[in-house]
């Protein structure tokens, strides 16, 4: 075994600025001088992941019924553990990390300081559930697509498809539009018990794992890899309508972009529930628009999809002032966390 493939530990108590500690104020919170990263525990743990998400995914192509198969439901939140479940094999398998350290390894602890992680996790929750919203009033506004805020007429016609021939829906379309506004955070927010399952394995063992490349090539390489996972159900046609490679790579820039926001959540909570409630927040209300449809519009998804257009320059927008202000670089509570780590297992910052 060379010298690359032995597992670092943290020095007792962390800190100092030789090569077992990660330096806190260093650029990219890892240790002055490391520039490698193990890409033994990486390959194992992308492989597997994506392996085991086309295993997951299989029935529905499998079926020929793609997206309509009625397993579709129970696969996709599915599929949202596969990074967990990789990233966890390389941790206690690969690595051979044991005890609390398994936990820190994937992001998930220390949770300190507290105060931080909950006021960043809140903000994440309410700004991620504004962007959908967001995105839909600007599409409105640029004219691509027709909203009706009064009789949600978009939205009565598929409540209206779903009821059996004769019957009408219960309710009055207004009253389940504000049902829907209503619980549109809470609903959001019980998705972090399927997206923990991303982050786990996304900003929690495979950001961490990239770090000493620097910061910046670890946010866009693990969103890089982590659009791609997407495939087997983009390829059916989920989110942009494509059945070809250049919807794989629409999700590859949404991926990008939004991994960038929800890894400077990782970096200055130092954990990943922050990025949990953020991407919970994403997925509960991408579907807002159809709340407010007109009936009779095709919307491009493109332009109107919070993973368009007009979406990706909102967060890219945030991400530059969040750059601007420093927030990617200097003393972060990712770094101060790893150097009060005590020697309990490898460092994922370490070669």
């Amino acid at each position: 075994m060379s010298h690359d493939d032995q597992p670092a530990r943290a020095m007792p108590g962390g800190g100092g600025s030789g090569p077992s500690g990660a330096v806190p104020g260093s650029p990219s919170g890892t240790a002055p001088g490391v520039t490698r990263v193990r890409w033994l525990p990486i390959v194992v743990f992308y492989v597997l992941a994506c392996a085991l998400a086309w295993l997951v995914i299989s029935p529905l192509w499998i079926s020929g019924k793609g997206l309509q198969n009625p397993l579709m439901g129970v696969l996709s939140p599915l599929m949202m553990y596969t990074p967990a479940v990789a990233a966890l094999f390389v941790v206690m398998v690969v690595q051979r990390v044991r005890g609390r350290a398994v936990l820190a390894s994937l992001g998930m602890w220390p949770i300190r300081p507290l105060k931080r992680t909950l006021l960043l996790a809140l903000a994440a929750l309410v700004g991620t559930a504004l962007l959908p919203i967001v995105v839909t009033f600007i599409a409105a506004g640029l004219g691509l697509v027709r909203l009706d805020l009064v009789n949600f007429s978009g939205f009565a016609q598929v409540l209206q498809s779903q009821m059996p021939a004769g019957q009408t829906y219960p309710l009055s379309v207004r009253t389940t539009v504000i049902v829907q506004l209503v619980m549109l955070l809470p609903a959001s927010a019980t998705n972090a018990m399927f997206t923990v399952g991303e982050e786990i394995g996304w900003r929690g063992f495979l950001m961490s794992s990239l770090r000493p490349l620097g910061t910046w090539p670890a946010l866009v390489i693990s969103g890089a890899m982590w659009g791609l996972w997407h495939a087997p159900l983009i390829l059916l046609g989920y989110d942009f309508g494509r059945r070809d490679a250049l919807g794989v790579l629409l999700m590859i820039v949404s991926c990008v972009i939004l991994g960038t926001l929800f890894g400077w959540l990782r970096i200055r909570s130092g954990n990943i529930w922050p990025s949990v409630f953020g991407h919970a927040a994403l997925n509960g209300t991408a579907g807002f628009l159809g709340l407010v449809v007109a009936a009779g519009e095709s919307p491009s998804v493109l332009a109107t999809s919070p993973l368009g257009w007009i979406g990706w320059t909102l967060v890219a927008l945030v991400v530059v002032v969040l750059a601007l202000a420093g927030q990617f670089r200097g003393k972060d509570q990712w770094a101060v966390n790893v150097a009060k780590a005590p020697a309990v297992g490898p460092s994922p910052f370490q070669p």
